[in-house]
């Protein structure tokens, strides 16, 4: 298939194409190219003869409309976003012009192109729409966890923008008959992860000897997803999902953000020589984030029992995979924490 990504030069959008490519689809990448997104992620496959990219701004209609026109693509894989609660709490209208116009103006343009196919191919062309578990809101320690159906609270900018998104991608499909997919993840974490995320955080905090930043007393609760199993269930979504429903992917893989941090702690421990340095001794406590939920899970059996798709990375694997790429991969994010705002944003000795 031909897949049009948007958001491709970001965390998920460049696992999703390394992995795609591998799989034989014809990938066109539209990325706007803002602070999160680089392109180096995406240099193992940046001269392969099934990749293409486009920087455009999903917010510019005409833009859109001629991609599609010039690209013809059998679906939409929609990712552009942005997706940093802290970053939203501070400036929450670049969430919404990106993720809730942004989507508008996607889902307007892939109306209109849809429209304009014939035969099998308007059948099979689907417009998936990648979301986040934190539009469900906030779980309590005996709630269970997230399905399908549970009803949207959003707590954060982020959150709320996301979850607009999503009743915008559902209202196309139900008023225009736009073949939609959805899907709603945990927390990613992996390789190429841009540093202003908690698990790179704790690895170039610790890396540099400075102090890791734990909100309130760690106590939140996360689901943790490995970004190259998420990259396996979209397409597993693509290939099997039934037009017009949503399928919640999720990692097995609940913990407090105080146990990951100590377990990220450990790790490096382990890989840094001389080795057994005891990193946990860098773990402050600050005041926690306005609005901050307390447990996010997910029920993924949806998605197992529908499409046959489970997790593959154990979490043990997972981390140390994670760990060790970030050791070993400097070339890329070192000049990422080397710009002059971004490190000091980030506290990080340069």
């Amino acid at each position: 298939m031909k897949l049009l990504v948007t958001g491709g030069a970001g965390f998920i959008g460049s696992a999703l194409i390394r992995l795609a490519i591998t799989r034989g689809h014809h990938i066109v990448n539209v990325d706007k190219l803002t602070y999160a997104a680089n392109l180096d992620s995406l240099r193992d496959v940046a001269g392969h003869p099934h990749y293409d990219f486009v920087k455009a701004d999903i917010c510019d209609l005409d833009a859109m409309k001629a991609i599609l026109a010039a690209h013809q693509p059998d679906a939409i894989i929609h990712l552009a976003a942005e997706s940093h609660v802290d970053r939203s709490i501070d400036g929450p209208g670049a969430f919404i012009q990106t993720n809730i116009v942004g989507t508008f103006t996607l889902l307007q343009a892939a109306r209109d192109f849809w429209a304009g196919l014939r035969g099998a191919r308007r059948d099979r062309f689907r417009f998936h729409h990648v979301s986040t578990d934190e539009v469900y809101g906030d779980l309590s320690a005996d709630d269970p966890p997230f399905s399908e159906t549970t009803p949207y609270d959003p707590s954060s900018p982020y959150s709320a923008s996301k979850a607009a998104s999503d009743h915008l991608v559902r209202a196309w499909a139900r008023t225009y008959g736009l073949p939609i997919l959805l899907t709603n993840c945990s927390n990613n974490y992996g390789p190429y992860q841009f540093p202003e995320k908690l698990i790179p955080v704790v690895i170039l905090k610790a890396l540099h000897g400075d102090t890791i930043p734990v909100y309130g007393k760690g106590e939140n609760v996360r689901d943790w997803l490995y970004v190259d199993d998420h990259a396996d269930a979209l397409l597993r979504v693509l290939d099997k999902g039934a037009p017009g429903e949503t399928y919640n992917i999720g990692g097995n893989n609940e913990r407090t953000n105080l146990a990951l941090v100590e377990t990220i702690c450990d790790l490096m421990g382990q890989h840094l020589p001389p080795g057994g340095k005891d990193f946990r001794r860098l773990i402050r406590f600050v005041t926690d984030r306005p609005g901050h939920d307390h447990r996010y899970a997910i029920d993924a059996a949806k998605i197992e029992d529908a499409l046959g798709w489970s997790p593959s990375m154990s979490a043990d694997e997972g981390f140390d995979r994670t760990v060790r790429w970030y050791l070993d991969n400097d070339w890329w994010w070192r000049p990422l924490i080397r710009e002059g705002a971004f490190g000091d944003r980030l506290g990080l000795k340069r």
